[in-house]
């Protein structure tokens, strides 16, 4: 049937319209807004003339002309108020930091975030053999995972730790800049982590002859120096319980070192260089002494042979994680690994101690980390994303649940930057007693509190972005699986709870002493601040509680400190974030949001170790109720 020329000429307008309207679409005002601005879809087809029944919108390959805008990255320390207040406030010659923070903030959000996603997507994989049969055990990981070696050095990531150009404010300062980089690192600061724990070791045991070259190396702002450590301390037996937990025998050599052989069931960041692990000493006979007395640690290189074959090793497989597949962890035979004794004979455990405290302030800062990134970007995507006819950030209910998640950031934050401030003071000589009983004490709190509210916060902050923050693609879920780690790695809630109480008893109960000094020397700074009463008073009230709990439970069963000490590990962190908060309101320099965050922290049950207590939860017959309970079990009278 032959078409008109009218026909032609009026689909050729009806076209030139689509392409118009697509191309050149009105800024000013989108579709979406018009639906919202009348209260009611747009149904007349004049002002659309392509939505027909003959031209319908969505044919074909018709989308559609609306697109949500996704939530961007800006700088992350242009968008930290209160990480700029925290340094403004202590640090000296902020001038040079802040700078500094800016210039590398610019690069993570223009471009080393891009290399973050890129490790994400592109996971490390295990080749086994080469392609004529030779096993290589190759573990191949992304080049953005290589590029963030380079970076790291160059940036002084591990570093400014050990420079200490800062002085007692070197950790902060570097901690400070991981706490930028950890949300953008495609988990490169879990190596980061270890290399510094392993730099502390050697430090810390003078620097011993076989690892000399490996401490210049870790601790290098030159790339192609620069090493990163694994930790090779999880065997199939027991992952916190070492002593009875490691099989791994050490057999001395003519020339004195020694050859591992064992199984290591998870080794993180398996492409590192070299790594720290604890072993036992064979005698003459091939017997070793059993527990943690038996254990000692030791320094091994990870190398290759003139054939490319790993010597010592075998890589047995990568582990299938549910979050931080970024990075490859393995389960390794060492069947003959060379190494070097770092330790005497039986103190491996012992000498461990300075890494663990490293490593645990590494966690709680990629906590805090990934609880700011999250809140960064929820608040972005509030005032771009518009539902029920306004943007989000305009109802109030989610500015409630954005708040709430800000409060926890903000506690978090500020004691995580104290625990590193008072590293700092005890690796420049300058702690007080008070400060070094602290360190110890608040350590496994810090690590223990941020892990549980690093999952929280983020979990709470996929809920801001609806569905999408469900879709992987998106990037979003990633945070919420990588974590989830944060709560178990160095040590679960529970285990890091009992290492609180092993704190105080050892101490014997200095540290919690200087705990409550402490305490109440922070709130001191608000006496002059009416508007943080309220704070004031609930923290006074909770320390209080505290106080009359500690001395009640002096006298009780060590069953029934220990079934109550995982509440009093949350107590004291509650208590101290409360603490820090008011006196960072208290400041000239503080903002109204400042006090605002410390009034609504207040608000919440601060020492819920007392609250439990006073329902029974710690009495000796809950034991055999909880598993009843757990098991189903009858409940013999």
């Amino acid at each position: 049937m032959p078409v008109s020329p009218l026909t032609l000429s009026h689909q050729r307008r009806l076209c030139h319209q689509v392409f118009r309207a697509a191309v050149y679409r009105a800024p000013q005002r989108s579709r979406s807004d018009r639906a919202a601005q009348h209260g009611s879809a747009r149904t007349r087809h004049e002002d659309y003339p392509w939505e027909t029944d003959s031209h319908p919108m969505f044919s074909r390959a018709g989308i559609g002309a609306f697109f949500q805008d996704k939530p961007v990255l800006k700088n992350p320390f242009l968008e930290d108020a209160l990480l700029r207040g925290y340094l403004r406030r202590h640090l000296p010659h902020e001038k040079e930091v802040f700078s500094d923070l800016c210039v590398f903030g610019e690069t993570l959000a223009k471009e080393v975030d891009g290399w973050g996603r890129e490790c994400e997507v592109t996971p490390p994989k295990l080749v086994h053999f080469d392609p004529w049969g030779r096993r290589v055990d190759d573990i191949v990981t992304s080049p953005s995972w290589r590029r963030m070696k380079g970076l790291s050095a160059k940036e002084g990531l591990v570093a400014i730790g050990y420079e200490r150009a800062y002085g007692e404010w070197s950790r902060v300062y570097q901690m400070s800049k991981l706490y930028l980089y950890s949300p953008s690192s495609g988990l490169y600061t879990c190596p980061l982590a270890m290399t510094d724990g392993a730099a502390k070791v050697i430090q810390s045991l003078g620097v011993p002859t076989p690892a000399a070259e490996a401490f210049s190396r870790l601790t290098s702002r030159d790339p192609q120096w620069f090493w990163t450590s694994g930790q090779w301390m999880t065997e199939r037996k027991g992952g916190s319980d070492v002593g009875s937990g490691t099989e791994t025998v050490a057999v001395p050599q003519e020339d004195g070192s020694y050859r591992l052989h064992g199984f290591k069931w998870f080794t993180s960041a398996t492409d590192a260089n070299m790594t720290l692990t604890l072993a036992r000493v064979q005698d003459r006979d091939g017997a070793t002494i059993p527990g943690s007395r038996g254990l000692s640690l030791f320094y091994a290189e990870v190398s290759r042979d003139h054939q490319g074959l790993l010597k010592g090793i075998e890589v047995q497989r990568l582990k299938d994680k549910l979050g931080t597949r970024q990075m490859p962890t393995a389960e390794l035979l060492l069947d003959g690994l060379q190494a070097h004794r770092l330790s005497d004979e039986g103190r491996g455990v012992a000498s461990i101690a300075n890494m663990l405290t490293v490593t645990r302030i590494h966690n709680s800062v990629s906590a805090v980390a990934g609880m700011r990134r999250m809140v960064q970007l929820a608040r972005d995507y509030a005032s771009r994303r518009t539902a029920f006819g306004k943007h989000l950030k305009d109802h109030p209910l989610h500015m409630q649940t954005l708040a709430r998640m800000e409060v926890e950031t903000r506690g978090a934050f500020l004691l995580v930057m104290d625990v590193c401030r008072l590293l700092g003071r005890e690796e420049t000589g300058m702690a007080s007693q008070l400060e070094t009983h602290l360190l110890r004490l608040l350590t496994p709190v810090t690590k223990l509190y941020t892990g549980k509210q690093a999952v929280a916060v983020i979990s709470e902050g996929l809920e801001s972005f609806g569905g999408q923050g469900y879709i992987e693609d998106t990037g979003l879920p990633g945070m919420l699986r990588d974590a989830q780690v944060l709560s178990i790695w160095e040590g679960t809630t529970n285990v890091l709870s009992l290492d609180v109480l092993r704190c105080v008893a050892r101490s014997s109960g200095l540290v919690l002493q200087a705990y409550v000094t402490h305490t109440k020397t922070l709130l001191e700074a608000a006496s002059d601040v009416p508007s943080l009463g309220p704070a004031v008073r609930a923290v006074e009230s909770a320390l209080s509680g505290l106080g009359v709990f500690v001395q009640s439970a002096a006298t009780r069963p060590l069953s029934y400190i220990e079934l109550a000490t995982r509440d009093l590990a949350y107590s004291l962190a509650r208590i101290y974030m409360g603490a820090l908060l008011i006196d960072h309101a208290s400041w000239k320099g503080a903002s109204q949001s400042d006090a605002y965050a410390a009034l609504r922290w207040c608000e919440q049950d601060l020492c819920p170790v007392v609250t439990k207590e006073s329902s029974g939860c710690y009495d000796a017959k809950t034991p055999p109720l909880d598993t009843a309970l757990v098991y189903e079990q009858p409940i013999n009278d």
